[in-house]
């Protein structure tokens, strides 16, 4: 029996678009205070601990989304991350972190998170970052992408199965990363603006501060544009990004 406390949405239901939701914090006020949060949210919420019991909790009662504390005793959040990518197991994972240096984001990207969130956090931006998650998990037929490839220069992209490849060389990409760069491609030779962007992949614009695009478009980059190949990926300063083949 996994050691995990299991917690049901205030309206009955498993939470919107019939979610559950793992929060994984070794502070025992924050997972408390999260669980409240989300029951009035409607999400079904599971607890755990650590890593360990988060690990068991995924392996036995699989969530739809995990909110995962970095810092924590005995197994931390990102070795968590770590395993389950290890296993091509792609939960959406929302990371949170008391760490806000752009190097300790990229380490938990790095890991296999699809998003991240510095602590303290506003509760408001944290649900639209659970949202947007669980819509690109389980899109609405409506929202259903064309299955035929886009392609700029070599680097091509399959919505369908959500591949993408630069060359001959297939590439690994987090849900939000692949999100990003489809649509990047999409819009290819378009410059798309901050604002454009966040609504478009985050659904929610969390202004001129925040560093999580640019961190995001970072780690596309490396992935993307590597050693001496063409860079696709281009910056327009004081406007946003764009993906071309000069």
């Amino acid at each position: 029996m996994v050691d995990v406390t299991t917690r049901n949405g205030s309206n009955g239901t498993a939470g919107p678009m019939g979610a559950t939701v793992l929060v994984v914090d070794d502070d025992r006020a924050i997972r408390e205070s999260l669980a409240r949060a989300l029951e009035l949210e409607g999400y079904g919420v599971e607890l755990a601990s650590d890593g360990a019991v988060a690990l068991a909790a995924i392996r036995d009662r699989r969530p739809d989304v995990a909110i995962l504390d970095v810092m924590m005793p005995n197994i931390d959040g990102l070795t968590v991350c770590r395993v389950l990518r290890a296993e091509r197991d792609r939960l959406p994972i929302l990371m949170l972190t008391a760490r806000t240096e752009t190097p300790d984001r990229v380490a938990g990207l790095d890991a296999g998170a699809d998003d991240y969130l510095p602590k303290p956090f506003e509760l408001d931006e944290l649900l639209a970052r659970l949202r947007a998650l669980l819509r690109r998990t389980r899109p609405d037929e409506g929202d259903a992408t064309p299955g035929g490839l886009l392609q700029v220069a070599d680097l091509r992209v399959d919505p369908a199965s959500r591949r993408v490849w630069r060359g001959d060389d297939e590439i690994e990409l987090s849900k939000t990363e692949f999100d990003l760069l489809e649509l990047l491609v999409r819009n290819s030779g378009i410059v798309l603006d901050h604002t454009t962007i966040y609504e478009r992949i985050w659904n929610y614009d969390f202004g001129p501060d925040s560093k999580n695009l640019a961190v995001y478009i970072s780690y596309l980059r490396r992935k993307i544009d590597t050693g001496d190949l063409p860079k696709l990926i281009h910056t327009v300063r004081g406007v946003g990004y764009t993906v071309r083949s000069q």
